[in-house]
């Protein structure tokens, strides 16, 4: 370590906006639903994010480094490396581009338009905080000058910023939460394990036949990222019309989304699947061809990301099909494949489980 060298090593909260040991309840605990914790955290004050270094001192000695090339990181992705590179956004300056740009341009209307996956409303910084390309104080701070300056939006987006810092807050008093049901008595829930079986497998290469969550998966698998409306919908698919175990989904968007954030994916997954905290009922089941009539009303979303069908398709839909494994045997002149399960009757199954276990 740096014992005895005349170095002091100090630590710098950077990552998130409050550190999880330092927003309690009144009774000493931690939250346990988000509305609480937001009302716990929204007035406090946070400094503006320090100033970049003036000047950083070249060492007398550059230490020997491996070249970051040699390292061949993005290997794994295969021939999907080229086309994910398409589609990135990386480095602080294009984080505080989308910044700027998102304060000036889309924070006024994020409230109303944010759930549209095809409005391209969203901030877009996901992957940049992921990555410490920009600090959420910087955000924060961009979000409260919008909202004194009566952008009607701000507000949300504020508290969108602290959704993430409430799944930090979960994933630090309760780390099960990213291996295991939050909740107790989950551990019996018939949910499928198999992450190999034909529905699963349909839903990890975007072919249920439910256009919508199709859309979602090939999104994420041509550029990295899904847009959050789309995310609880396909989340909603697997494990309650497929009945198929959250872990499934939380491991296959750990492998392929850019942005991924392992407090944020644990939560999310567990509040769809009704075994986490603040968890969406079991009642709440996401009909994804009513989702698509409100979110999507002109099938825009669906157009961009799904080929088969169609005499044009877009550039993102074609770029999936140049970017899933070879093996997978998929092409855009395929025929597009019928739903292994309806959404009434995925409801109908998901609701009598839920019940049982209810009752």
């Amino acid at each position: 370590g740096l014992d005895g060298t005349g170095i002091e090593l100090r630590a710098v909260a950077g990552s998130l906006l409050f550190e999880p040991w330092t927003v309690e309840t009144g009774q000493g605990g931690f939250y346990k639903v988000y509305t609480p914790y937001w009302k716990a955290v929204r007035d406090r004050d946070l400094p503006e994010p320090a100033p970049a270094p003036g000047l950083i001192p070249r060492p007398d000695f550059w230490p020997a480094s491996d070249e970051i090339e040699d390292w061949r990181m993005g290997a794994a992705l295969g021939r999907g490396a080229a086309v994910l590179s398409r589609h990135a956004s990386v480095g602080e300056e294009a984080a505080q581009g989308r910044l700027g740009a998102f304060a000036a341009q889309k924070i006024a209307d994020y409230a109303e338009r944010r759930d549209f996956p095809a409005a391209g409303a969203t901030s877009r910084l996901s992957e940049h905080l992921s990555w410490g390309e920009i600090s959420p104080r910087s955000c924060w701070h961009a979000g409260l000058r919008a909202m004194e300056a009566g952008k009607v939006g701000a507000e949300t987006f504020l508290k969108e910023l602290v959704w993430r810092e409430f799944a930090w807050h979960l994933l630090w008093h309760s780390p099960h939460i990213a291996e295991r049901n939050w909740r107790e008595g989950w551990d019996d829930f018939p949910w499928s394990t198999d992450g190999d079986s034909p529905e699963a497998t349909a839903w990890k290469r975007g072919r249920t036949g439910i256009p919508f969550v199709d859309a979602a998966m090939r999104e994420m698998y041509v550029t990295g990222t899904m847009h959050n409306r789309a995310r609880m919908v396909a989340a909603s698919w697997l494990t309650k019309n497929l009945m198929t175990h959250w872990r499934v989904g939380m491991d296959w968007f750990a492998d392929h989304l850019t942005d991924w954030d392992p407090a944020s994916n644990a939560m999310g997954w567990q509040w769809v699947a009704g075994s986490g905290p603040d968890a969406a009922p079991y009642f709440r089941i996401f009909n994804p061809e009513t989702q698509a009539a409100k979110f999507d009303p002109d099938g825009a979303y669906r157009d961009a990301w799904i080929a088969e069908g169609r005499q044009s398709p877009g550039p993102g839909a074609l770029d999936y099909f140049e970017a899933v494994p070879r093996a997978w045997g998929l092409s855009p002149d395929a025929a597009y494949p019928a739903p292994a399960v309806t959404p009434e009757a995925g409801r109908r199954r998901a609701l009598a489980a839920y019940k049982a276990r209810e009752g």
